[in-house]
């Protein structure tokens, strides 16, 4: 059964007899703790955003993610002068915290991860760089000029959670160390994508509230360095620095990134100290032991991995999903489908991540191999072009730069219909390249220890 055996205890619910620990507690768990799992719901919420949007109920899709909301302290507008609805709030409010998230996984994976290794690392790297570069230059030859031009950095992201779901549905017919360099590929492509939405995504500046943005965020350097322990501070002047940063023209969910990056990637405690207190503990020990014994256990674990721990669950299974609901509603109508078939924009983005990724991360890496660099034990090129095929599955990120790059909402949608379409032939091509390629049974899984600094990143 998936999930952690802990959970499944007979002393706990979900390990008990009773009718709704067997056919709900217990599916219910198993479910979340699958690798496919955020990828299926992901799925599930875009899916229902298009039915919806395309039902006879379709201007209650519009009218629902569209209500205003109006946030007044005294007679403050706490949004400003812009106005705010919910779909800002899914956008800017709840991606810093998906973003959060992927700043954490970022920092992990630089401090003790794939990514901490330079020689490992510079491959995977090689490879994303072409896999942003040739999608944004496909991009372009078709949308050179005009507003359209804006939307060049759409085709350079790679959805983690479609990407991996798509190689885990392979099971054993693809090599373990493929999934990883994908992990660590999708990595790297997080970075770009964050910085591409950084520099070239970013209104007008309003330098007062940058300043107290870039202020606090020193202020948290200095509370890590001085080693203060209490999650809470950190919790409320991170949320000040959300707010700074949307203020002051950048975009908020690069709070969320800075953060994550801010965060403790090694225990401040060293684990020695304890496991000494959790075998000392007496047979009856009183509450203060216990506390100090928690204490002590939970300092031992990196700040980094508690949180991950805490948020991917409420990031994958929820946020990314809402994003998705609030999202992938696009009319299709028949004109706008018509017009779809003819938009360069659309072309753009299709040819962008089904044939710009794959070649983008398969030549670079082609070219490494050509100065010395090697493709990792146990994998061919067939499956290399499947891995890049499965990295041109975008959705999540893509569709959030399409609403920063547009303005104009009818070549917002035209963009989305682009991601959709590339989304769901990349992944088709993705699962057909890797099957053919590999043999069943002939791969086995990476070692627990080898595998967990990876197992949990699919919040991009």
């Amino acid at each position: 059964m998936a999930g952690p055996e802990y959970l499944f205890q007979r002393e706990t619910f979900a390990g008990g007899d009773r009718w709704l620990a067997r056919f709900v507690a217990r599916p219910i768990l198993s479910f979340v703790h699958r690798e496919v799992a955020s990828s299926v719901l992901l799925l599930v919420a875009a899916t229902t955003a298009l039915i919806w949007a395309n039902s006879p109920w379709s201007q209650s899709y519009f009218d629902f993610w569209h209500t205003h909301i109006d946030l007044t302290v005294g007679g403050y507008h706490v949004h400003g002068d812009h106005g705010l609805t919910l779909e800002a709030v899914v956008n800017d409010g709840l991606m810093a915290l998906f973003f959060f998230v992927v700043g954490l996984e970022i920092k992990r994976e630089l401090v003790t991860g794939y990514l901490s290794s330079l020689r490992a690392a510079t491959l995977p790297a090689i490879g994303a760089i072409g896999g942003m570069v040739v999608p944004a230059l496909f991009y372009v030859v078709f949308n050179p000029t005009g507003e359209a031009s804006s939307g060049w950095g759409i085709p350079m992201a790679t959805d983690i959670a479609f990407a991996v779901g798509v190689v885990a549905l392979l099971g054993s017919r693809v090599p373990p160390i493929l999934k990883l360099f994908l992990l660590t590929l999708a990595i790297v492509d997080d970075i770009g994508a964050i910085a591409v939405i950084a520099i070239f995504y970013t209104g007008d500046l309003d330098l007062r509230w940058l300043a107290v943005a870039v202020g606090l965020t020193l202020v948290v350097r200095m509370l890590a360095l001085m080693r203060v322990w209490a999650l809470e501070v950190y919790w409320v002047i991170g949320l000040v620095i959300w707010y700074a940063t949307l203020e002051s023209g950048v975009h908020a969910t690069i709070a969320g990134v800075v953060l994550g990056l801010l965060t403790p990637a090694k225990p401040l405690l060293d684990r020695t100290k304890a496991q000494d207190m959790v075998d000392h503990l007496p047979d009856d020990p009183s509450v203060e032991q216990v506390h100090q014994a928690s204490f002590l256990v939970q300092e031992s674990v990196p700040v980094t991995e508690r949180l991950e721990s805490l948020l991917h669950p409420f990031t994958a299974f929820l946020i990314v999903p809402i994003f998705a609901l609030a999202n992938a509603g696009i009319p299709l109508s028949t004109e706008t489908l018509t017009e779809a078939a003819g938009s360069p924009v659309t072309w753009g983005v299709i040819l962008g991540l089904v044939v710009g990724k794959p070649l983008g991360i398969a030549a670079f890496t082609w070219v490494a191999t050509r100065f010395g660099f090697d493709l990792p034990e146990g994998m061919n090129w067939p499956q290399f072009v499947g891995m890049g095929f499965a990295a041109g599955i975008g959705f999540t990120v893509s569709i959030f730069i399409t609403g920063l790059a547009f303005d104009d909402g009818g070549i917002t949608d035209l963009a989305k219909i682009g991601i959709l379409v590339a989304s769901g032939a990349a992944g088709g091509a993705a699962l057909a390249l890797l099957w053919f390629s590999g043999k069943r049974g002939a791969h086995t899984e990476i070692a627990p220890e080898e595998h967990h600094s990876h197992d949990e990143t699919s919040a991009s």
